[in-house]
């Protein structure tokens, strides 16, 4: 189903060059003050095949659907989004408030947001999925960052100079589905970032620090990691570009401390292709510290020690971000110390379609 509906896409694309077009549908208002009223959303489906010495896995689902709308008014800004599952019944298909935020325009280049917003921290974790360069993120962010993304709270987001810039907030680690701080506790975040302009080894270059304390609590809906610190750097030079990330987190409640890192270098010879590699290696300091990754899960649900992960693929961008096909292949290898069911050794491939507006 997939399959034809991303050729009926690029053909569509190939055909008519209004097919960008499509999207101002999503824009309801706008005037000259730059107030603006949109629609939002994604729309992601995944096709994986999966075959590792302890089983496999294949299947066609849709991963994300998200909607609902942002706007702004006289420098305040609101945004609200859900998600629903298309896998399930139409009547069972929503799950949880995502981006439920009020925001606002403070002096100089800084923004307050507040309520239910996006939590992000490590190189994988603080890009949206609507712009990772590939199907899932790296099993580095999927381990350390904490998955649900979205939690209520206040952050403050701005520049200091032309240089750097900053990412600073307050959450409750709340796990309820819509707008709450009653149950868990808090976990704080600080983002610094340094862009370097040019130098003798590229054009463009970004370094970036974050940190998280997290008062871990058993119904809290964060990883169970007291501390986590991520030192990530993007650069570029001509059409040659390399992500990179450097991040550890201090267990607590029987998690391991673990640290990995991710290397991602990408090759994008024109606006519409992009070719994509990555590794990325993990270690736990005890045994079962570590998660796999999502398709992998379906296949093994124990936890081990010592993780590689060997990526291969191309993007296809038919409008952007906004509207994209990934087809890659990636080698998993776990190994598990305490032999009780972690171990993993296999490969997988996944095609996956992506838009968003």
């Amino acid at each position: 189903m997939f399959v034809a509906l991303f050729l009926a896409s690029s053909a569509t694309y190939s055909q008519d060059s209004s097919f960008k077009d499509a999207w101002k549908y999503a824009d309801l208002y706008e005037n000259k003050e730059g107030d603006y009223l949109k629609l939002s959303g994604r729309l992601q489906a995944d096709a994986a095949a999966f075959d590792a010495s302890q089983g496999d896995y294949n299947d066609i689902r849709w991963r994300r659907f998200r909607f609902g709308f942002k706007g702004k008014y006289a420098g305040t800004y609101v945004a609200l989004e859900a998600n629903f599952d298309l896998n399930d019944d139409l009547g069972d298909s929503y799950g949880r408030l995502t981006d439920a935020s009020l925001g606002w325009d403070l002096a100089g280049d800084t923004k307050l947001t507040v309520l239910k917003h996006s939590a992000g921290f490590t190189l994988d974790g603080k890009t949206s999925s609507k712009k990772l360069l590939t199907p899932q993120r790296n099993n580095l962010s999927n381990n350390l960052w904490f998955t649900a993304e979205y939690f209520t709270g206040a952050s403050l987001k701005g520049k200091m100079g032309s240089d750097w810039s900053y990412n600073a907030g307050i959450f409750s680690s709340d796990g309820s589905n819509g707008i709450s701080i009653s149950e868990a506790s808090y976990f704080t975040l600080l983002s610094i970032g340094k862009n370097t302009g040019a130098t003798r080894l590229w054009q463009e270059g970004e370094f970036r620090i974050d940190y998280v304390y997290n008062d871990v609590h058993e119904d809290g809906n964060t990883r169970d990691f007291g501390h986590v610190a991520s030192f990530s750097g993007k650069f570029s030079s001509g059409n040659w570009h390399l992500w990179g990330d450097v991040a550890l987190g201090q267990g607590e409640r029987g998690q391991s401390d673990i640290w990995g890192l991710a290397l991602m270098p990408f090759y994008q010879p024109s606006e519409s292709i992009q070719w994509v590699m990555r590794y990325t290696y993990l270690d736990s300091d005890d045994e079962n510290g570590l998660r796999l990754g999502r398709y992998e899960n379906e296949i093994v649900k124990g936890r081990g020690d010592r993780y590689h992960e060997y990526y291969g693929g191309v993007n296809y961008l038919l409008n952007g971000h906004k509207f994209k096909i990934h087809l890659g292949a990636q080698y998993t290898d776990m190994a598990d110390g305490a032999s009780d069911g972690g171990e993993y050794d296999g490969w997988g491939v996944t095609l996956a379609l992506r838009t968003y507006w």
